[in-house]
């Protein structure tokens, strides 16, 4: 029988003592791949007790990163936020000591608090709006990873993750400090920090693209759960500078998560799309007009609702874009709206009664930059919960997700329609359909997953999926042209897509169907045949 959904036990529980000494005290073996630095696309993560994540390859990234900026002429402060994982402070640490002996001004929080991803994307756009001499930033998270991981993301001038060629470098910079004994490392023991109020900034500036009279004025009662994570301290401050009436659930932190219950795979890991993640949040469902959670640096969501539990990410990113493009009319006629090509097409339907321009682009954040720093795509959203937009003004406000302004979203939106967003979500089904969405993972060689990363559209000699023509084979991006390391196959009823796993001897299959449940798995079934067929 799976726990899953259950409490964790003593025996899921990491020895945190053991784990941060094996940060100190583990020295990486370059010669097993899994121990060399490794940026996916959210930064370079992994474990101690692996060997994976240690002081030497912090150490070494740190100082690849003062490399790369001085040769990109990025002169001015590096913003530097960590959450709550518990390799991060130490982690924290190592990189500070590194700017320091670089002579690189770094900006922490003034509270010696946690930083979530959103607020340190707001204060690089926040500053370099300035300008002053642009900044960057690094965040120091493994996202909703579990407690045993570490993360090191790295944030460009432009505040969002930063795109392969720089994360390619850094990563190759950073094997070749640690190949010859760390010796370019530039490191003391000193520290020197500059105090930056973080949470002050962020929720101060929240009254410019939340409607956040309407939500007070309404009396909403909110709960928010940031699930031990970054968000924790900024959620009672939001609480007390806008007047709601918002309860904290779960206003600890732990870095073991004891608190937490297990996910799918009995393992414990923060994500608060995943049902059984969010099972002690659910369990307040009726408690509240809308309970939300966030993971532990806050760059995702997830919506709880009285009548509708909790929602699934490519229901909420529809009914959050339907609302926004309605209610939002400053924003430019012309702007897109943005989406990954493994979100719903439930999403593709809604641009389209809205007469909007849909921007597609291949998986991961940093594709949506350029459109929401000019305005361009004014809503940029991602089927694993993630998500961000503009200003009210139409303006750049982040350029990273944010799981907090999405969480807040919700109560806006309940606020000003008075109805929930799942029954916002009902309503676009009668007028769209009802689409069936699922991801199943197949099993691949290594081999196999580096020619599917490199598969081409032409590849695919099928005609049919499913009993209906197909009608685009896709191995780039519709929105940018970008490569999206696999294929994707539509028809006028579904879709499927097929990436490799980074991770894993696997390669993932997203598919979905307007058509019902037994459509999809039919789809689901095809699918496999058909990019098995083109990878033999």
């Amino acid at each position: 029988m799976t726990r899953a959904g259950t409490p964790a036990q003593s025996s899921d529980l990491i020895d945190v003592d053991a784990l941060i000494a094996a940060y100190h005290d583990r020295v990486p073996d370059l010669d097993d791949p899994a121990q060399r630095v490794a940026f996916g696309t959210s930064g370079h993560r992994g474990s101690s007790l692996d060997g994976a994540f240690t002081d030497t390859h912090i150490a070494a990234i740190t100082q690849a990163i003062v490399e790369y900026r001085a040769s990109q002429g990025t002169t001015g402060p590096i913003f530097v936020g960590a959450d709550t994982h518990a390799l991060s402070s130490p982690a924290q640490r190592t990189a500070l000591e590194v700017l320091t002996a670089n002579g690189v001004a770094a900006f922490v929080d003034a509270h010696d608090g946690y930083v979530p991803t959103p607020a340190l994307s707001h204060a690089i756009i926040t500053h370099n709006r300035s300008g002053l001499a642009d900044a960057d930033g690094i965040v120091i998270t493994p996202s909703h990873n579990p407690p045993r991981d570490g993360g090191f993301k790295y944030n460009p001038p432009h505040g969002g993750p930063a795109d392969s060629d720089a994360t390619n470098w850094i990563a190759n910079r950073a094997n070749d400090i640690i190949a010859s004994g760390s010796t370019e490392v530039k490191r003391g023991a000193a520290i020197e920090t500059h105090a930056y109020d973080y949470r002050l900034h962020y929720v101060s500036d929240l009254a410019y693209i939340l409607d956040m009279e309407a939500v007070r004025d309404a009396g909403l009662h909110i709960g928010a759960d940031p699930l031990g994570g970054a968000s924790v301290e900024y959620w009672q401050f939001i609480a007390e500078h806008y007047g709601l009436d918002l309860t904290v659930v779960n206003p600890f932190v732990d870095p073991a998560w004891s608190f937490m219950t297990l996910d799918w795979d009995e393992k414990i890991r923060m994500d608060p799309s995943s049902p059984s993640a969010m099972a002690s949040v659910l369990t307040h469902q009726h408690e509240y007009a809308v309970v939300t959670g966030n993971d532990a640096d806050a760059d995702r969501h997830g919506i709880v609702t009285p009548d509708g539990g909790l929602m699934n990410p490519n229901h909420y990113l529809a009914v959050a874009i339907d609302y926004l493009y309605t209610h939002r009319p400053e924003w430019r006629a012309d702007a897109a709206i943005g989406k990954t090509l493994v979100s719903s097409s439930m999403i593709d339907r809604v641009a389209e009664g809205l007469g909007r321009r849909l921007h597609e682009v291949p998986v991961g954040f940093k594709w949506f930059v350029p459109g929401l720093i000019d305005g361009s795509v004014a809503f940029g959203g991602e089927e694993s919960a993630g998500a961000s937009f503009v200003r009210r003004d139409g303006s750049v406000w982040t350029t990273d997700k944010d799981g907090i302004l999405l969480a807040l979203l919700a109560s806006e939106i309940t606020a000003v329609t008075g109805s929930t967003p799942s029954q916002l979500y009902t309503g676009l089904t009668s007028t769209y359909g009802a689409p069936a969405y699922q991801r199943v993972d197949a099993a691949a060689t290594p081999e196999q997953k580096a020619k599917l990363s490199k598969l081409s559209g032409d590849a695919i000699a099928a005609d049919e999926l499913a009993g209906e023509p197909i009608t685009a084979r896709l191995s780039e991006a519709p929105g940018n042209g970008a490569a999206i390391g696999g294929v994707k196959v539509v028809t006028e009823n579904a879709w499927f897509a097929a990436r490799p796993s980074g991770t894993e001897d696997v390669y993932k299959i997203y598919a979905e169907s307007f058509r019902g449940g037994d459509h999809l798995r039919q789809v689901q079934s095809e699918a496999k045949a058909i990019v098995d067929a083109a990878l033999r």
